[in-house]
């Protein structure tokens, strides 16, 4: 009986609707309020991209959940993972939203490219690569979702949007991301990376990191950046790390 009760707890909770005024400003996150300058010209892919309302709705859904399991662990009610709670949240609210992807149609996303560390990717001719994220360096939803949030505050050209989930039923969920190709892309340089991030605001650490008085943004290797046929700097992966959020509140 004490885990029918636990279940329906933690259902009710995860379904109620959630209006967290702190969750919703910790991932509107923006280049102004981590100290960063205004982007150099990018053509026209330039212009600040809307951000991801359904990533932060994701988020806000799953630390809530989070929440709830943990009030009922202490209570000793539950024998379930934070992992696994999190991965249940997110395929409940995929399919709800009618953006559960089953894995066997994965491959429709489009043409198959190289996998790396923690994506697949998927290459569509709609002008975007889709990237199925195994969530290896990130550890959780929440995390790689906060660090997303990041990357699209302070490189918008290279935003990720949020498309579905897919996975194993009950066990395993990945995120399904899209980010806009870089069309005839070649690899920037070290040089070409470093005068494009201190272009925005930052000090160079070494060859791969960069840091303002905020943040620090690491793994801008070769492979990670890339360049168009104007010359424009792409930033299409990177590693990001708050110094402090006491800066940060400050800006805001």
């Amino acid at each position: 009986m004490k885990n029918t009760k636990t279940n329906v707890n933690y259902e009710n909770n995860c379904n109620d609707e959630i209006n967290d005024e702190k969750n919703h400003l910790s991932l509107q996150v923006n280049s102004q309020l981590y100290g960063i300058s205004k982007q150099i010209s990018q053509g026209d892919n330039g212009t600040q991209i809307e951000q991801d309302g359904r990533m932060e709705e994701v988020t806000t859904r799953l630390r809530s959940c989070c929440e709830t399991f943990h009030t009922i662990s202490g209570r000793g009610e539950s024998s379930l993972s934070e992992q696994e709670i999190e991965s249940h949240s997110a395929e409940l609210y995929a399919k709800e939203n009618n953006i559960w992807i089953p894995i066997n149609e994965v491959l429709d996303l489009g043409v198959q490219g190289q996998s790396g560390n923690e994506n697949d990717t998927y290459f569509s001719s709609d002008g975007y690569v889709y990237k199925v994220n195994n969530l290896m360096n990130s550890g959780s939803i929440i995390s790689l979702f906060e660090r997303l949030s990041l990357h699209n505050s302070i490189f918008p050209e290279t935003a990720y949007t949020l498309v579905g989930f897919t996975g194993f039923e009950g066990r395993n969920i990945f995120p399904i991301l899209k980010q806009r190709v870089v069309n005839h892309p070649t690899i920037a340089t070290p040089s070409e990376i470093e005068n494009y991030m201190i272009s925005l605001g930052f000090i160079k650490v070494n060859n791969s990191t960069y840091k303002n008085k905020n943040i620090i943004i690491s793994d801008l290797q070769s492979r990670n950046v890339l360049k168009d046929d104007d010359g424009d700097i792409y930033v299409v992966d990177a590693e990001f790390e708050i110094i402090c959020i006491d800066n940060v509140l400050e800006s805001s």
